[in-house]
């Protein structure tokens, strides 16, 4: 029995260590509280569920709608290049719509639809404008901004401008508001073709200039294309070739310059001679433009900007000279109109309307890239305002950038430093002059008088 009794002895502490084994598995924190057991507590906390917050949509930047006036249209070499560099930026810049309005430089009326437009405070958010007096009514009137201190701000931006270029649209005040696009020289394009088929010298001096006016006009040729409204280039180019720089650089606000009454009395002379369309009075810049282009006319005053608008056979068979020296005055025969006379000016307006401020600034950059510079210059034969390379330019063109490299002088057009409605006056005379009905120092007198009463 004693035996028996042991075995369930021995039996009973075996169970009960077998229990007391279960009991702290199921009782971990018991166990771990009292330390008896010698085993390692494994204690699972309950998982937490964290929810990841949901991202917020991407907002879409807001629609904005840009207007732009520009010179770019029509006829315009550079239309095409232009269009495609707005282009990009709206590819860029989905957000933006850009109403693209032109008009051509020689439209009298564009300087009227600016001006009615500043004043009427209708002024597009960029507009492609004249430098120089052109420019003064708007700058006094503070519609558009000085480009100095966003300039000063964005390093690349004027980095990528040639400094000469930024220093040649500086206004009168000191400060820049349009920013350069592409320069131009201006000057007499000729057709060789014509003075070699009637054995003529090219016109380098008056008296061969005049022979070849007298020989066209006997022969059924337009000598010289140009009309007596829209004068802008006979103006520049007679009053220079007798004014010469210095005598062109006074204007008229201090009286007139006898030699500027040698260039009006130089177009008597040459209308004398047949020089002139026939319909010089009637026809415009462009349809002057259309008798040189179509072989009618042998000569024509003209920009650089008219090379692209020209036909492959005619840039063949055009190169182009300085007007040549009025006997008797001042100019040298080596002094040319050019520069850099126009820019983009961003209006003030605009600036100042936190919606649309950025993206007009940053369309502004855009219009003025070395890469926009260099497309508009590819086309229209201007000169960069950029350090970019042009190639593929017509021997007329080069021929061009040879006569601005050997001239005396660069002059900026009469029409930027005389006021608005001086050069109207002087334009309106050129007609009269020519027939005979005034003398050139009626004419001119008329013009100073005006000067002084728009400059009081």
């Amino acid at each position: 029995m004693i035996k028996s009794s042991k075995v369930l002895i021995a039996l009973s502490l075996v169970m009960l260590m077998i229990l007391s084994a279960c009991g702290g598995n199921n009782n971990g924190g018991n166990n771990g509280n009292n330390g008896n057991t010698g085993t390692t507590e494994t204690t699972t906390e309950p998982t937490e569920t964290t929810t990841e917050p949901e991202p917020e949509p991407v907002k879409e930047a807001e629609p904005v709608k840009l207007r732009v006036f520009s010179t770019f249209g029509g006829t315009d070499p550079a239309r095409e290049a232009f269009q495609k560099v707005l282009d990009e930026f709206t590819a860029a810049h989905p957000n933006v719509t850009i109403d693209n309005e032109v008009m051509s430089a020689n439209d009298d009326g564009f300087r009227t639809k600016v001006s009615t437009d500043l004043n009427s405070g209708n002024e597009p958010d960029i507009l492609f404008y004249f430098t120089g007096a052109d420019a003064d009514d708007m700058i006094k009137a503070g519609k558009v901004v000085p480009m100095d201190d966003l300039l000063a701000a964005d390093a690349e931006w004027k980095g990528g401008l040639i400094p000469s270029a930024l220093e040649a649209v500086r206004h009168t005040d000191g400060k820049i508001y349009g920013i350069p696009l592409t320069g131009y020289y201006e000057g007499l394009f000729v057709n060789k073709a014509l003075f070699e088929k009637y054995s003529l010298e090219l016109p380098t001096d008056w008296e061969k200039f005049k022979t070849a006016v007298k020989t066209f006009a006997d022969n059924g040729v337009i000598p010289l294309s140009g009309p007596f409204d829209q004068s802008h280039y006979i103006i520049e180019h007679f009053v220079l070739g007798a004014a010469g720089s210095a005598g062109q650089a006074k204007g008229l606000i201090d009286g007139v310059d006898p030699n500027w009454e040698k260039g009006y009395a130089a177009m008597k002379e040459i209308y004398d001679l047949g020089g002139f369309p026939k319909d010089a009075g009637t026809i415009d810049l462009t349809m002057a433009g259309n008798y040189y282009s179509q072989g009618l006319a042998a000569m024509v005053l003209e920009g650089s900007w008219a090379l692209g608008g020209w036909d492959q056979k005619v840039k063949d068979t055009t190169t182009v000279f300085p007007f040549p020296a009025i006997p008797g005055g001042a100019g040298t025969g080596k002094d040319v109109v050019g520069g850099f006379g126009s820019g983009f000016y961003l209006s003030k307006k605009a600036f100042d309307d936190a919606a649309k401020k950025d993206t007009a600034l940053a369309l502004l950059k855009h219009l003025t890239t070395p890469a926009s510079i260099q497309a508009i210059a590819q086309v229209n034969g201007g000169s960069p305002a950029a350090d970019v390379e042009i190639t593929g330019l017509p021997q007329a063109a080069l021929d061009g950038f040879k006569m601005v490299a050997e001239s005396t002088s660069i002059n900026s057009p009469i029409d930027s430093k005389v006021h608005k409605e001086t050069f109207t006056t002087l334009r309106a005379n050129v007609a009269k002059v020519v027939k005979g009905d005034i003398t050139p120092a009626e004419a001119l007198a008329e013009a100073q008088k005006v000067e002084v009463t728009n400059k009081q």
